[in-house]
């Protein structure tokens, strides 16, 4: 079975090991000669795994002339830890304080509606109304058809269905009898030219 590869954590403290070992400063040439020689870490990935520590602050580098070097020492990572425990000291004393803060306002507001039997009678008949109507409109939806404003919409959709029913057999009524009066043909003819059945009646 074939060797399990080194984790990217696993190769983030091997490579830092190199650094506070030795305590010294490395082009990262030399550390992809180093990395596979002394740990175990592939050439090709030191420079991903060395950039990962550059850029959480364990590692320092700085261009120097033409070249690029890297350091890293045990006093610095202790120095960054514990600069992390006060920041993150320093966010709880925020948090608590904020914490403090809000309970003063709850409180404060606790006192400004104090609990009493007429409040929560109050609280109480609310919640009722609104029980109340919410069975309302449930049982308003059971009507369906019947529902009061439906039919008075329906009613309405028939006023205008009915004139414009009107208008149209007022405006067929009147080419009509001008067409029969211009051109001296019976109306009967024109109506069977149209095809306007015998029922036809005008609307009122």
């Amino acid at each position: 079975m074939a060797p399990r590869g080194l984790s990217a954590e696993e190769k983030r403290v091997k490579l830092l090991e190199i650094f506070h070992e030795t305590k010294d400063f490395y082009q990262l040439k030399e550390l992809e000669k180093l990395g596979p020689k002394l740990k175990g870490i592939v050439s090709q990935s030191v420079k991903e795994v060395l950039q990962s520590l550059v850029d959480d602050g364990v590692v320092q580098g700085e261009k120097i002339g033409s070249s690029n070097f890297f350091w890293s020492f045990p006093s610095q990572r202790g120095s960054i830890l514990r600069n992390r425990l006060d920041k993150a000291r320093d966010a709880k004393k925020n948090l608590e304080a904020q914490v403090a803060e809000l309970g003063a306002q709850l409180d404060g507001e606790k006192a400004l509606r104090p609990e009493s039997g007429a409040r929560t009678k109050a609280l109480e008949d609310i919640a009722g109304a609104r029980l109340q109507i919410v069975g309302l409109e449930k049982e308003l939806e059971a009507y369906g058809a019947c529902d009061p404003v439906k039919v008075e919409e329906k009613k309405r959709a028939i006023t205008l269905a009915h004139e414009a029913a009107v208008r149209w057999t007022d405006n067929y009524s009147i080419l009509l009898a001008y067409f029969t009066r211009q051109n001296g043909v019976d109306a009967q003819e024109i109506r069977r030219f149209l095809e306007v059945g015998e029922d036809y009646e005008d609307i009122y």
